[in-house]
């Protein structure tokens, strides 16, 4: 058992003073107990560690590289083919080195949890490795190296579009079924073992890179994983995608799943950006977490998720660095809140029954959709929860004359960086004094994976 004190701390029903934080031997929250004495100072005031609830992990080295116009019409389908020609590179050594400094990197910016939405599973000719799971091990690996907690989201990915259309050769490396996709699930939860820090999942890629026959097998196959397995797929992400859908089946992606996928609370749709009205009250109502992205969302030109219409249903919404333009959760909500901003011509739009303040009602919402789209114990401090914990750099001036709310505004809007200094998983202190203990090795690793990449 562990006892610490925080002077202020950020609980579920809002901030709370002098508080008394217990953690057992399993990494859960034993007390939090507000208007107390006694523990360990923290340095600063807590906040409940942030979970990123959609991530793939070799994206992180593509940041920057695709910034200069090659296509008078330069949008995400472009992007996608510069994608397949840095994949095809891509070994499980550097596959490696590439996760372990993202989750790192993740680590020092708040974050505490990732799902790891994993598609890449073949060899560079496009034959299975041996395990088939390879790939998907590597960045189990990398996560329990770095000291962050994993939910990994295997990916179906059988067709090129809708129809059954056949993969392309440069997705070769993307190519799986049900059957090998559910074994790759299997392989990956033994090695997780009994660790309550790495959980395992599914993920359609899409619903143009599956059939409904497909999408059913991987469903069922899925309740093998457990009765709450999460269960993540991207839809709607882009127009072009939307109309193809309404082409193949008359409906629209998120319309489709409503009606024949049967979404609950398991569910995390990834990025839903083109929506109709009655569809955001459909997805809202199913229970399902929305899964943003908005670093990644507008860097790729995808449009505006429609959130205040969402939240005003009762949506549930987590965030996500996706393909990691940022590491860093601040820069995300922050990034969420402004977009909505410019949308809808005026301010402090993400506000709820908790607090006015848009800092605190953000970290609290996203922390806990990100929670459930992981299906993990986190993203709250309280009792049985799993003890993650981000610690704020009290002296630093843009927190120093702060006080509830007020913390998480100015975390979130002061425009200030570096103001995470300690960072807990299950009770593990992984970040201190803003520092990972193994962040020199894991940059000189990455950078010689990037000189690789680049190289061939």
């Amino acid at each position: 058992m562990k006892t610490y004190f925080a002077r202020e701390a950020l609980l579920p029903g809002g901030w709370a003073r002098n508080v008394r934080i217990v953690v057992d031997g399993r990494g859960d929250f034993a007390e939090v107990t507000p208007d107390a004495q006694g523990g360990e100072p923290l340095a600063g005031p807590a906040l409940p560690g942030m979970p990123s609830l959609h991530s793939h992990a070799f994206q992180r080295a593509m940041a920057g590289l695709t910034e200069t116009r090659g296509d008078l019409r330069d949008d995400f389908w472009s992007w996608r083919e510069l994608m397949y020609t840095f994949v095809a590179k891509l070994t499980p050594e550097l596959a490696f080195a590439i996760a372990r400094h993202l989750y790192v990197d993740m680590l020092k910016h708040g974050y505490t949890a990732v799902g790891e939405f994993h598609y890449v599973h073949n060899d560079i000719d496009g034959a299975p490795y041996s395990p088939a799971a390879e790939l998907g091990l590597r960045h189990l690996e990398a996560a329990r190296t770095a000291g962050i907690a994993i939910t990994m989201l295997p990916s179906l990915y059988a067709h090129a579009s809708f129809g059954r259309v056949p993969l392309l050769a440069r997705q070769r490396r993307f190519r799986s079924t049900p059957e090998i996709l559910l074994d790759m699930a299997g392989q990956i939860r033994r090695a997780c073992g009994a660790d309550p820090d790495c959980a395992v999942g599914v993920s359609a890629h899409s619903l143009r890179a599956v059939d409904p026959a497909e999408l059913a097998e991987l469903l069922a196959g899925a309740r093998s994983l457990g009765e709450n397995a999460p269960i993540h797929i991207h839809a709607a992400e882009q127009s072009r995608e939307v109309e193809s859908c309404v082409a193949w089946s008359g409906k629209r992606p998120v319309e489709w799943l409503l009606e024949s996928a049967g979404i609950d609370r398991r569910w995390c749709v990834v990025h839903a950006t083109h929506m109709t009205p009655e569809e955001t009250r459909g997805l809202a109502a199913s229970g399902a977490v929305a899964g943003l992205c908005p670093a990644t969302e507008a860097n790729l030109g995808d449009g505006i998720f429609p959130l205040l219409e969402y939240r005003a249903a009762g949506g549930c919404y987590g965030i996500g660095g996706d393909s990691h333009y940022s590491r860093d959760p601040i820069e995300e909500l922050r990034l969420l809140e402004y977009v909505q901003r410019l949308a809808h011509g005026r301010r402090n739009l993400v506000v709820g029954g908790h607090s006015a303040a848009v800092g605190t009602t953000l970290w609290l919402e996203a922390a806990a959709g990100g929670a459930q789209a992981l299906g993990r114990r986190c993203g709250r401090i309280e009792i049985g929860a799993r003890a993650d914990l981000v610690v704020l750099d009290a002296p630093r001036a843009d927190l120093s004359r702060c006080t509830g709310d007020g913390i998480a505004n100015a975390l979130i809007f002061s425009g200030s960086t570096g103001l995470v200094r300690e960072v807990a998983v299950a009770g593990r202190w992984v970040v201190r004094s803003g520092r990972h203990p193994d962040e020199e090795q894991v940059e000189r690793d990455y950078a010689g994976a990037l000189h690789e990449l680049l190289a061939a």
